[in-house]
């Protein structure tokens, strides 16, 4: 029986099923949460919180709420619509074979894909190991010393080795980008160049190009697109050519391929960049899939994104962490070369696993035999009389077929595999994995080819020139896993060390770790969505066609936009996206001198990076006491610069956790003076329903799928980030990456990721969501977000201030605690707060952001009663103890507070010299007090203790380290 569903007299119902199971109170919960404010209704609640003169005055326009079983049906019937035959298009997206027991424990297990960022790292070191392990395979397999915990897509992460590299080299303004480069690089590459006033050349001969030019970095796709494979010495060659002239070289590689060709660091490239898909990571039709970038000495301090790196924690114990920290975007803001705040976690665990499985003989194995079949396949076709454009190559064949390229590339598809049509007489062949020999016999049959008869072949493939001598993946990791057996336990023993959704409350303020229902998440392991080419023909596509279109009308819906594009595969993309749509705009009306962004004091980080990005000026306007935007410092900026403002970028509600009343009249002052706003979509989850930006002012907005509309964090990515618009800025929508090479013209704007969709692959999530909470219930949801938040700011409000409140007192999704009168009368801090809740079973709300000091709390809707008041308990009862060490009952420097969080090798030590005891250390909450998960002999423990910062900054280890690197 379905339990009551949570609505009142003066709310919209929510009849469907599903609502009821994603919103986490029951109706008598509700009441009691509602009683513990005054208040008697979810609508009065936001009667009091939200500006009458914003809300919608009718209800969302979607289609009636569908149940879980009508909506997985609904998806099954998209998916069939799809025809992924054998991919063999290539271009940076390879047929791979995901092992059963990475895609069942790792893609599809809530352990792994409902963790958040690990920012908190002591309850994050399964992951953190992962990524370790993913960073070293890259390092080792591009011979360079330093890589990154992952990037977005292989597009993308040359745009961001092209930043690095001006920032390393400081000279020129022309980037050299060979004219092998996989066109969707090409395209990306450009529109990232134009607002930084980089030329890119296209080059054939780049030893040629470089002597003529004045180049800060040189880009070598290895093998190129058509299949080319370079020899060694010739590389060599180009990059000291390069290096003599003082720029960098950029090889966009293959890490298969890299098991048998010379790596990039060998031959003397300073960067590596590509992807890691092609290690086990379904297609998805794009995306998500995890890039890489790795570095020579001397570059690891400008990488982007996340970087992993080996400290130790107070016990002295190896611990893993986020290093260099000090780079990320809310402390160098519009410094920043990257806007990139997260990484491809749950995809770049994947890829590492697969290597892990593999290890590396089994990696070279599947490269042999990918290598064989295609030096096969081109000595056959060469004795058919159609001869590959190329005799070295890895993977990739261009062949020849004058007139004729169509009717073979038809011919391969009704046989059941997809081949790259070039152009009108050439196509083009990549092997993946997964090709069998009867896909080859198709392909071969295809052009008309018997196997050569008995004609002489000549001999293709020879990798004599470009061999690689050196050892890789040599680290234990990479040899002791390859039974099954030991895959599993494995990968068990890293999840186990992990705190994730599936434990318990994640209350990440402007994170919005909400429910990942496993009936949103089931879809996209059905083989019409994981296994599609993103350059798969549209006639073989028309289910992801219809749920994109779909998908994008009904986010256009909710916010109140014309058009939406669901391109920008992360909310860094979908930021910049939405302020080239604006560049875009200012430029086709000859305003080519609007190039000041405003952005509120309070805004996040990535705001200021992106608007850098997109080539413009931050202007920094103040915020007033209560935390919102200073309307007359808006008004000075705004005089200021009446002719060159561009746009404003704020965050709606604002990033203080509540709705400002003054939003409309910003929105006014800023399109007065001739300039767009730009609402950061991050805090949606408080608007659904019941407000629309693109109805209350704003022109542009991001949207963060994978907080609002719930595709899961995965540990730190995948992640969506869709751009809005209102109809005048329709034509500036992000353009077709298919388009490859051509200028982008003035007032036009590129694509911002490779994949025409972006990370379509988890695209069925969000539309599986709508789909099934239906207007009423997504207008419930929003609700109850904003009950649990007032909720808990109530409850807490007496033992930690809450800093910031909106109008009727009430706070939006999100309140934020202030510390920092605690911390200056005790000395505890918030970060002493953050690690004693692990003991509690919790992870920590956001620390310090906005304001330094503060925890900053946002427990959605989705968490019921009991888990709401767990929390509010254990932060009492932490208070309780600050009082302890306030009154000298326990000494400043040795309390539960600066010891947490509590091993379970601490507690069960010989010695114990603590002034409070064991079970007060580890069982803060009692052995029985809550739900079973959560205390008792549940208990989470964490693997570590406190993790030492500092020290890991000073000894910078990146790759699986020996034991000796962790010594002072």
């Amino acid at each position: 029986m379905a339990r009551p569903a949570a609505t009142d007299a003066g709310a919209v119902t929510t009849g469907p099923v599903f609502a009821d199971r994603h919103i986490g109170p029951r109706t008598d919960e509700r009441d009691k949460m509602l009683a513990a404010l005054g208040l008697s209704s979810l609508s009065e609640l936001v009667d009091q919180a939200l500006p009458a003169g914003i809300r919608m005055d009718r209800p969302l326009n979607l289609p009636p709420a569908l149940s879980e079983t009508e909506a997985l049906t609904a998806l099954r019937g998209l998916a069939a619509r799809n025809n992924p035959l054998r991919a063999m298009i290539g271009l940076g997206y390879h047929g791979t074979v995901t092992p059963s027991v990475i895609r069942r424990n790792v893609l599809e297990d809530p352990a792994w894909y409902t963790a958040y960022t690990p920012y908190q790292p002591e309850i994050s070191q399964g992951r953190l190991e992962a990524l370790l392990n993913f960073q070293t395979m890259v390092s080792d397999l591009t011979g360079l010393p330093t890589a990154g915990a992952s990037l977005l897509d292989e597009a993308t992460a040359v745009a961001e080795a092209m930043t690095v590299a001006r920032r390393a080299t400081k000279q020129g303004q022309v980037l050299l980008l060979d004219a092998a480069t996989l066109p969707q690089t090409v395209a990306v590459v450009r529109t990232r160049a134009v607002p930084l006033g980089i030329e890119v050349r296209l080059a054939d001969d780049l030893g040629a190009a470089l002597a003529e030019t004045d180049a800060f970095a040189v880009v070598v796709q290895t093998p190129a697109a058509d299949g080319c494979l370079a020899p060694t010495e010739e590389l060599r060659s180009l990059a000291e050519a390069a290096h003599a002239q003082g720029a960098l070289v950029i090889a966009a590689c293959d890490l298969l391929a890299l098991t048998l060709v010379t790596p990039p660091g060998e031959w003397g490239a300073d960067i590596a960049v590509g992807s890691s898909q092609r290690f086990g990571v379904p297609l998805f039709y794009g995306g998500p899939h995890a890039a890489f970038m790795s570095v020579r000495a001397g570059l690891e301090r400008t990488l982007p994104g996340r970087l992993v790196g080996v400290s130790r924690d107070v016990h002295g114990t190896a611990a893993f962490r986020l290093a260099l920290q000090t780079r990320e975007q809310h402390i160098r803001r519009e410094k920043a070369t990257s806007n990139i705040c997260t990484a491809q976690v749950l995809l770049a665990v994947a890829a590492s696993m697969y290597a892990v499985y593999h290890g590396p003989e089994g990696l070279r194995a599947i490269a042999e035999r990918v290598h064989a079949d295609t030096a096969t396949l081109a000595a056959d076709l060469d004795a058919a009389g159609m001869a590959p454009d190329h005799t070295a190559f890895f993977d990739t064949l261009t062949v020849a077929v004058p007139g004729e390229a169509a009717a073979v590339v038809e011919r391969a598809r009704r046989s059941g595999v997809h081949l790259r049509l070039v152009d009108a007489g050439r196509v083009g062949i990549s092997v993946g994995e997964d090709a069998t020999a009867a896909d080859l016999d198709a392909v071969r049959a295809a052009f008309g080819s018997d196997h050569g008869g008995e004609r002489a072949r000549r001999t293709y493939g020879d990798l004599s020139a470009s061999a690689r001598t050196s050892a890789y993946l040599q680290h234990p990791v990479f040899r002791n896993h390859h039974s099954e057996t030991a895959m599993l336990r494995y990968l068990r023993a890293l999840s186990d060390r992990d705190f994730a959704l599936d434990r318990g409350m994640i209350p990440l303020g402007s994170c919005t770790m909400k429910l990942n229902a496993t009936t949103e998440m089931e879809p996209i392991s059905y083989d019409g969505f994981a296994n599609l080419h993103p350059l798969a023909p549209a006639a073989d596509a028309e289910g992801y066609a219809e749920l994109v279109s779909t998908l994008e009308g009904w986010l256009a819906e909710v916010t109140g936009y014309a058009r939406v594009s669901v391109q920008p595969n992360a909310g860094s993309q979908g930021e910049l996206a939405g302020l080239l749509a604006i560049r875009g705009y200012h430029e086709s009306r000859g305003d080519h001198g609007r190039r000041v962004c405003l952005i509120p004091s309070s805004a996040h980080g990535t705001n200021a990076a992106s608007a850098v990005m997109a080539g413009m000026k931050v202007v920094v306007v103040k915020a007033t006491d209560d935390g919102s935007v200073d309307l007359d410092d808006l008004r000075a900026k705004i005089a200021a610069h009446t002719d060159d403002l561009a746009a404003i970028m704020v965050t709606y509600p604002s990033t203080h956790g509540v709705f400002e009343e003054t939003i409309t009249d910003l929105c006014a002052l800023v399109h007065d003076a001739g300039g767009q706003v730009y609402v950061d979509g991050a805090n949606l989850n408080a608007l659904l329903g019941l407000a629309q930006p693109g109805r209350f002012g704003a022109d542009v907005s991001h949207l963060n799928l994978h907080k609002t509309f719930c595709i899961p964090h995965g540990g730190g990515g995948p992640g969506v980030g869709p751009v809005a618009v209102g109809e005048h800025l329709v034509p500036f929508l992000p353009g077709d990456p298919r388009g490859g090479a051509g200028d982008i013209d003035e007032g036009t704007v590129g694509p911002v990721s490779a994949a025409p969709h972006g990370s379509a692959g988890i695209l069925p999530i969000s539309w599986a969501y709508i789909a099934m909470m239906g207007s009423e219930g997504l207008t419930s949801a929003t609700q109850h977000a904003l009950l649990a938040a007032n909720y808990v700011a109530e409850r807490l409000g007496a033992a930690y201030p809450v800093l910031y409140a909106g109008r009727g007192g009430r706070v939006a999704h999100e309140c934020i605690l202030d510390l920092r009168p605690i911390t200056k009368a005790s000395g505890v801090t918030v970060d002493d707060v953050a690690k004693r809740l692990v003991d509690h079973g919790f992870h920590a709300p956001t620390m310090s952001f906005p304001v330094p000091g503060t925890l900053m709390v946002e427990p959605t809707e989705s968490e019921d009663l009991a888990e709401l008041d767990r929390f509010v308990d254990a932060m009492l009862a932490i208070r309780d103890e600050i009082a302890r060490v306030e009154s000298g009952e326990w000494p400043a420097d040795d309390n539960p507070l600066v010891n947490a969080p509590h091993t379970q090798g601490a507690v069960t030590a010989d010695e114990w010299d603590h002034p409070y005891s064991r079970r007060v250390g580890a069982y803060p909450a009692g052995l029985h007090a809550g739900p079973i998960y959560a205390t008792g002999h549940d208990k989470y423990w964490p693997p570590v203790g406190r993790i030492d910062g500092g020290f890991g900054d000073r000894h910078l280890v990146c790759t699986c380290p020996p034991p000796e690197s962790f010594e002072d």
